[in-house]
């Protein structure tokens, strides 16, 4: 007998098992089978097929006549078949929930396929990917959780139509826009959106969701203030909005949040003082991250008594005054950093109390220890037991470091001294702190040996003793380091030879014993296969470069520069396929330029200078790129490439006498020329009869001109052939006539106040410096004009597309204008220059006046930096250092207003305006900017919302098509762009220690300019 069960199966399987069992049971009836299928207890409980209840009766009665009971069989197969798409239409239960998924998948972007299983027709929307539901009817989404699945596109607010999800994570992705409005979901406890490119405001509505547990906004750029009503969430316990762009104050009502354990609010932009009202949470609070704000004054006494304190972070902000003695209250801390702030006064000796402690960084304040009674903090941290990183590294510190030091914990791996007045011997005991991995001692006045204690040290990673006054041999006992990654003694006095038991420390991967007095010959060092930065420039050694340097075959900077080395280039280097860097300039070097030099494809800085180098000079790779090679001071060099400007390789024919004595009048002549140039600038006296040219080589062989030469190709210097007037003279644009050559004269007007210290000044800086992206300085000159007087100038190779102000702000023919993708371009370039300046030449150089006139842009739009009439030598002479304001209103840094103090973060202040400049289209001295509105504050007052109708009216006309379908927020080139200026705003903040270092810099760039090409193709 057949009879018909219930069916409670999953919704998206029952069409298909129906249909399945409708079809055997009639095929099995057809076929004159006994079966009793329908009385059988099924495994899996199925829907009834709808043509069951109408062929019952005839299904029981096999005496029907034979056809009619075929007949009506044949019916029910066919019923049986359609069951599936009746069901198909009904196996999603829940019409508000799909709808809402829906609405989500529509506007997704998928490109990793990870909504391939949300499919209406086949699968209920209980088993698609990532959505979870009821177990009962009707089934209710309960969770959405799609982490890490490289979505794109804009949340929509129908999700907030799930009123029975609880749990909403979409991390991890790339959605963009503003946060959805999910004010009707009361029982979402989990909402995860962070890591996403999320802009807009936190809105009031989120506090509905009364039952949130977890709340996590962070990695987006969110903005505005934190809306006070989120002290409305009675059962929030954690909430966190790092890495966004909030504002403004941290509201008190933030106190009422009696369960809150995680507060979560660092890297964003807030201001104001400590939010005493947190102090309330004194029950639950475990982990508080305020860092990298605008926090400021004093925290508060009683800070202590956030009793369940695990994590205190404050580091990056404004706080100042002492240090509260009642944060040794907390005595469940373990990790505490307020360093990058103006705390002041003594350490306090109460962090002694917290015995859990295992992080404690206090670097880049004020604070104090000038007697032994100060420095007893250090002695009462020596019952923090599990302290493992110590850091007071750029305070105030004087004096001798105690030999309490070795008192620390034994568990103690990182100590970081860096950047205080320490003086006299580094202490014995240091020795026991078997167990450090990073020591940093450097910046401070250290003297002595290092012999004795260092030896104990033989889980050390990373050492940096630079920049004291430490004397005698490296020891030999450094060679038992076997776990050194970074080796930094630079800027010492340390003497004597290098050991081969350096060799023994095979994981190096850098090596930095420049400036030293160390002398002898190189060892072999083959064995540091991981050695990725070798310099040893500015000593004494001498000897061969050993061959075996081409096996170190990670070597990415290799600096042997400034020493007494011999014989040839060894043609190993070829092998050194990640080479970028190569100097090995101011030695004895003799032979010719190995042709193994041109495989190096990552080579962009090859120095060979002021050697005793010969013979024809290899063509192809790096040796084509005149401006990222300097082999002047090789008096036997030829040939080349054309750029190189070198004179022909003679023939074999013309090895004659007279070629010798050529070759060796040359260095005579030169000689000569070089005192007569000294002279000439040190007297600086006029001489009337005296018509002489006195040239500077900057690297090029470039033809003897006079100034008749100069004065025919300006054509007397004629306003047609002037460029631009700058603050110490003028530029002109000419043809020399024998050289057949464009170029840019920089003619110093020496009747005003201090133009010639600032050709002095130019040409000390430029002698030294090679970069792609500086402009090329062909040949500086001083002499005589026409009438006697003193003449000054310094020649250029000529930029065909003159500089970027008058991109900006000039009327082109045709309607020209930079591009995104070029003004990014134009952007790298000028930053990689900087970052050059600041940080890898042989003295560190602040430009000092940055701006778009100083940027000159070539036939190919590169961007070269140029006139460096007041750069400034950082710590290169007293002579350098002066309170004049330096730079141009608008550019200049407002700490330079105080100081006059040069710095390297005036110059990336000055950067950060160029960009907003390019970007904007107006000069930070536009008539608009008056009172308290600025160029910064005008940008940061409209992004990132806004930005799109206050940016350069030429570069809008690139953005139109986006603008005007208001789908801004989906699209790569408005993230290249809001990407931009946040560098831009980093870069200008007001408080120098505030603003990003320009290595950071250039990395962000280089990401922003590669998907702005890919963005604009």
């Amino acid at each position: 007998m057949l009879m018909f069960v219930s069916i409670e199966t999953a919704p998206d399987r029952s069409h298909i098992i129906a249909k399945d069992l409708c079809r055997f049971a009639v095929e099995k009836y057809i076929a004159g089978l006994a079966v009793d299928l329908w009385d059988s207890k099924l495994d899996t409980p199925q829907q009834p097929c709808p043509a069951q209840t109408a062929t019952s009766a005839v299904m029981r009665s096999p005496k029907q006549p034979a056809k009619l009971v075929m007949l009506l069989l044949w019916a029910l197969l066919l019923l049986c078949n359609g069951v599936g798409n009746a069901l198909g239409k009904t196996i999603h239960e829940n019409s508000v929930d799909l709808q809402a998924l829906l609405a989500f998948k529509q506007g997704v972007i998928d490109t990793q396929g990870a909504l391939s299983s949300w499919n209406t027709t086949t699968t209920n929307f209980c088993r698609w990917n990532g959505v979870n539901c009821t177990t009962t009817r009707p089934f209710r989404v309960l969770r959405l959780v799609l982490p890490g699945q490289n979505l794109q596109g804009q949340i929509t607010s129908f999700l907030g139509n799930m009123t029975f999800l609880r749990s909403l994570d979409l991390s991890y992705n790339s959605f963009v826009g503003p946060l959805p409005i999910l004010g009707h979901l009361q029982q979402l406890k989990i909402l995860y959106l962070n890591n996403n490119n999320l802009i807009g405001i936190i809105p009031d509505s989120l506090t509905n969701c009364s039952s949130l547990d977890s709340l996590d906004l962070s990695a987006n750029s969110l903005a505005g203030v934190i809306p006070t009503k989120l002290g409305l969430l009675s059962n929030v316990t954690y909430i966190n909005f790092k890495l966004n762009q909030l504002e403004g104050r941290i509201p008190d009502e933030l106190g009422r949040l009696s369960k809150l354990q995680y507060l979560l609010l660092g890297n964003n932009r807030l201001s104001g003082e400590f939010p005493h009202a947190i102090l309330n949470l004194s029950a639950s609070l475990q982990y508080l991250s305020l860092e990298f704000n605008m926090l400021g004054k004093t925290l508060p006494s009683n800070i202590g008594d956030l009793h369940f304190l695990t994590e205190l972070t404050l580091e990056n902000n404004r706080f100042e005054g002492q240090i509260p003695v009642s944060i040794g209250n907390a005595l469940g801390l373990q990790l505490i950093d307020l360093s990058n702030n103006s705390f002041s006064g003594k350490i306090p000796t109460d962090f002694g109390k917290l015995s859990n402690l295992t992080f404690l960084n206090l670097q880049y304040n004020h604070l104090e220890a000038r007697d032994d009674q100060d420095w007893e903090f250090l002695n009462s941290l020596r019952n923090c037991s599990s302290l493992n990183v110590l850091s007071v590294a750029y305070n105030e510190l004087k004096g001798l470091l105690p030999e309490t030091v070795g008192n620390l914990s034994s568990s103690l791996e990182q100590l970081l001294l860096a950047g205080n007045s320490l003086s006299g011997q580094v202490p014995q005991s240091i020795g026991k702190l078997s167990g450090l991995t990073k020591l940093s001692l450097d910046h401070n006045n250290f003297t002595g040996t290092i012999h004795g204690w260092i030896k104990n040290l033989k889980d050390m990673h990373i050492l940096h003793l630079e920049s004291n006054n430490f004397t005698g041999p490296i020891p030999s006992s450094i060679g038992n380091l076997t776990k050194l990654l970074d080796l930094s003694l630079y800027e010492n006095k340390f003497e004597g030879p290098l050991r081969s038991n350096f060799a023994n420390l095979q994981p190096l991967i850098l090596l930095n014993l420049s400036h030293n007095n160390i002398q002898g010959a190189i060892p072999r060092i083959d064995n540091l296969k991981q050695l990725t930065i070798l310099d040893l420039s500015s000593n004494k050694l001498t000897g061969d470069i050993p061959n075996s340097l081409g096996e170190c075959y990670c070597l990415a900077n290799l600096q042997l520069d400034k020493n007494f080395l011999t014989g040839n280039i060894p043609a190993t280097f070829g092998n050194l396929s990640l080479l970028s860097t190569l100097k090995l300039s101011h030695n004895n070097l003799s032979g010719t330029i190995p042709f193994t030099l041109n495989r190096l494809e990552a080579l962009n800085e090859l120095d060979l200078s002021y050697n005793h180098l010969q013979g024809e000079i290899p063509r192809n790779g790096v040796l084509e790129n005149a401006t990222a090679i300097s082999l002047e001071g090789n008096w036997g060099l030829c040939g080349g490439a054309m750029d190189l400007h070198m004179p022909p390789c003679p023939t074999v024919s013309r090895r004659s006498e007279k070629y010798y004595l050529f070759r060796a009048l040359i260095p005579l002549f030169g000689f000569m020329s070089l005192v007569m140039l000294t002279y000439a600038i040190i007297t600086g006296k006029k001489t009337s009869r005296r018509k002489n040219l006195f040239l500077l080589s900057f690297g090029k062989k470039f033809p003897i001109v006079s100034y008749k030469d100069l004065n025919q190709a300006t054509r007397n210097f004629s306003e047609e052939r002037l460029l631009g007037r700058g603050s110490y003279g003028s530029v002109y644009t000419g043809k020399l006539t024998r050289a057949k050559i464009q170029v840019a004269i920089k003619v110093f007007d020496l009747e005003m106040k201090f133009a010639d210290k600032s050709f002095l000044t130019e040409c000390d800086v430029l002698r030294s410096i090679r970069h792609r992206n500086l402009l090329p300085i062909l040949t500086a000159c001083s002499t005589i004009d026409n009438n006697g007087d003193a003449f000054k100038a310094i020649i250029y190779e000529f930029m065909p597309n003159g500089n970027l102000d008058t991109w900006l702000h000039s009327k082109f023919a045709g309607g020209s204008c930079l591009s995104l993708a070029q003004r990014a371009s134009i952007a790298v370039g000028i930053a990689d220059a900087l970052a050059y300046l600041h940080h890898d030449c042989e003295r560190q150089i602040v430009h000092c006046d940055l701006k778009p006139t100083n940027i000159l842009l070539d036939d190919d739009m590169n961007a070269y930096l140029g006139d460096f009439g007041i750069a400034s030598l950082v710590g290169y002479s007293a002579s350098n250092t002066s309170t004049e304001l330096k730079g141009t209103i608008g550019y200049i840094a407002p700490e330079y207003a105080q100081s006059g103090q040069a710095s390297i973060s005036g110059d990336v202040y000055s950067f950060g305006i160029v960009l907003l400049e390019m970007l904007i289209g107006k000069r930070p001295t536009d008539p608009m900017f008056e009172n308290e509105l600025s160029l910064v504050n005008f940008v940061e007052r409209n992004y990132p919302d806004q930005i799109l109708r206050i940016i350069d009216a030429r570069l809008q006309r690139e953005c139109e098509s986006y603008i005007q379908a208001h789908i801004t927020m989906e699209n790569a080139v408005y993230g290249c762009l809001l990407s931009l200026i946040q560098v831009s705003l980093s870069c200008t903040r007001l408080n120098p220690r505030e603003r990003m270092n320009i290595r950071e810099v250039t990395t962000k760039l280089h990401s922003t300019r590669a998907s702005c090409i890919k963005a604009t193709k």
